[in-house]
């Protein structure tokens, strides 16, 4: 969506700003890129997730553009200065999975002769198709070079921010990329070499977009607002893909929705799961459904919500029934599996999983995978003219590691490094406008390394990014809740213990507690969790504060210091 009109540009200003973003570039290319009497045109758009872009457009076609105070150049600018850029190639088939919004994989890349391009994680990249120089993708490098030759060349390689044939391209004139030969790829084989090794190149290309749910992926929609539905279709199966090209993106995402539905029921989910809360069963069986190359987003299909799907399931096909079991909270507590509809299903090829675990006999719950849980941190207006050199504005949110490459780089510049000690840093205005209290004005004159990184964190937001399997991060201000295990009195000498928060870590707490059933030989309820929307907490009988640490330690992985109440457990061996 366009929303302001268009802006003129002060060239010369502009010019500065490339030469510092894009050095490669000489004088004389800069000229050439826009010259001086050219009007360059600003026009600000919204991604459809809300994200705003900044272009900048000469004659009608976008040369760059600006997401998050950095500036990239789009295929077009790329397409008049194909060097620009580090690039990685790639074959010709993974193109359209790139459009459909699949990142890059390591796995995809074609490796030249004069070895990987030299890039340092997150820095600006290309990718080109075997035989063609012109790059039809623009993005950010996953990880560095060293680190890709570390992984085998496994795992991401390319985050893809904007491709050829998304919504930023046709924003420009829609032209196709120049025919630009690469030497090397001449070199290694005429096009009849392609096809003798088709089969590798299809192998190749399938792993170049297999791990594509991977989830700190950044699709291209943040530029792009909806091309990634419009490659869904089975490859190899041109009739159907000819027919889905003619489908909205929303029908197509109905479809999907539909097939990861029926897939879960028929692999998945086991009778002795049931009742299994809704919010469970997407998480946990519906997103492992869902193919490579595609993504499973209920917000783009026509239901739009999880509950909405799930009952026009039950009323069109009698597939499930829906309950709310407990006030706000529903559960699928029938499912038919002698409906036609789900014998009929076809499991595909490409998500064949593996077979499902036992689920009735206590330790064998749904195979579990516990999410990475990162602590990140946001910039306050506080500490804002810490960050100002880098372009980092409050708000923005960066990795502990990442603000303490940035202090150290403000005190170096700012030559604030003790000349007497170098394990001190002198406090300038600033530092102490940032870092220190009122009282402590006159006081302090300068802060131990250590001491000053922990004051910069100490007085900036602290996040928390956590990642589930096949899903994209979900990042969140102040800490993580722990998963809450406590002990309550019930009647004269009963007590019993409670579970609380373990939907945060992706658990579900019906299989939790007939795992604690089973393991301690008591019974076990569910019950709601007031003012809590889609939480219940699992109560069992008894003291049994050690047995449910050992089970989410040891059987789940969940790491100690996200559990509390640990320390209530009895000590020496007595019960009660």
């Amino acid at each position: 969506n366009t929303h302001r009109p268009f802006q003129v540009l002060n060239i010369e200003i502009y010019n500065t700003d490339l030469s510092a973003a894009f050095p490669s570039l000489s004088a004389d290319e800069l000229s050439e890129l826009i010259p001086n009497k050219e009007e360059l045109n600003v026009v600000k758009i919204y991604a459809h997730k809300g994200d705003a872009v900044t272009l900048y457009v000469l004659h009608k076609n976008p040369l760059f553009f600006e997401l998050e105070k950095q500036l990239y150049p789009t295929v077009y600018l790329l397409w008049r200065f194909p060097g620009l850029l580090p690039i990685f190639t790639t074959w010709s088939p993974v193109l359209q999975k790139l459009i459909g919004g699949a990142d890059l994989m390591l796995p995809g890349v074609v490796v030249p002769s004069n070895g990987l391009p030299d890039v340092n994680r997150g820095g600006c990249c290309a990718v080109t198709v075997v035989n063609n120089r012109a790059p039809v993708a623009v993005g950010t490098a996953a990880v560095s070079t060293a680190e890709m030759h570390n992984l085998g060349m496994k795992g991401r390689g390319v985050c893809v921010l904007h491709t050829y044939m998304d919504n930023l391209w046709a924003f420009g004139d829609k032209s196709a990329p120049p025919s630009l030969p690469d030497p090397e790829s001449e070199e290694q084989g005429p096009n009849g070499e392609e096809s003798e090794t088709e089969e590798k190149v299809e192998e190749n290309v399938e792993k170049s977009v297999e791990e594509q749910h991977n989830p700190d992926q950044m699709v291209t929609d943040e530029v792009c607002s909806s091309v990634e539905e419009l490659n869904l279709a089975e490859k190899g199966e041109q009739e159907d893909e000819e027919e889905e090209d003619q489908k909205t993106p929303q029908e197509i995402m109905d479809a999907l929705l539909f097939q990861c539905f029926l897939h879960a029921l028929k692999c998945k989910v086991k009778k002795s799961e049931l009742p299994l809360l809704t919010s469970t069963f997407l998480r946990n069986h519906m997103f492992s459904c869902c193919p490579s190359g595609k993504q499973l987003d209920i917000k783009k299909s026509s239901y739009k919500k999880l509950s909405k799907f799930l009952h026009t399931m039950q009323q069109q096909y009698n597939l499930v029934r829906i309950k709310e079991l407990t006030k706000g909270v529903e559960s699928i507590v029938e499912v038919d599996w002698k409906n036609p509809e789900l014998r009929s299903f076809n499991v595909p090829e490409d998500t064949a999983c593996e077979a499902v675990p036992a689920q009735d006999g206590g330790e064998a719950e749904v195979q579990y995978c516990p999410p990475e849980i990162t602590t990140l941190y946001s910039v306050s207006a506080r500490v804002e003219p810490l960050f100002l050199d880098v372009n980092k504005r409050k708000g923005t949110i960066l990795q502990p590691a990442e603000v303490r490459s940035i202090v150290t780089e403000y005190v170096k510049k700012n030559e604030l490094v003790a000349e007497n000690n170098k394990n001190y840093v002198t406090i300038n205005p600033t530092l102490c406008d940032c870092l220190l209290e009122k009282s402590e004005y006159q006081e302090i004159e300068c802060l131990k390394w250590d001491d000053l990184f922990s004051r910069t964190l100490g007085k900036m937001q602290e996040c928390y990014q956590i990642v589930f399997p096949g899903q994209t991060p979900i990042i969140k201000k102040g800490h993580i809740e722990p998963i809450d295990i406590s002990v309550a009195s019930r009647g004269s000498n009963k007590k019993v213990t409670l579970i609380k928060n373990l939907e945060v870590y992706g658990l579900d707490p019906t299989v939790v507690s007939i795992a604690l059933q089973h393991r301690v030989q008591a019974s076990s309820v569910l019950q709601p969790i007031p003012g809590a929307k889609d939480k219940v907490l699992v109560q069992i009988q008894g003291n049994q504060i050690q047995q449910v640490s050992n089970l989410l330690i040891d059987n789940y992985q969940i790491p100690r210091k996200y559990i509390q109440g640990i320390d209530k457990a009895p000590k020496g061996g007595k019960k009660k």
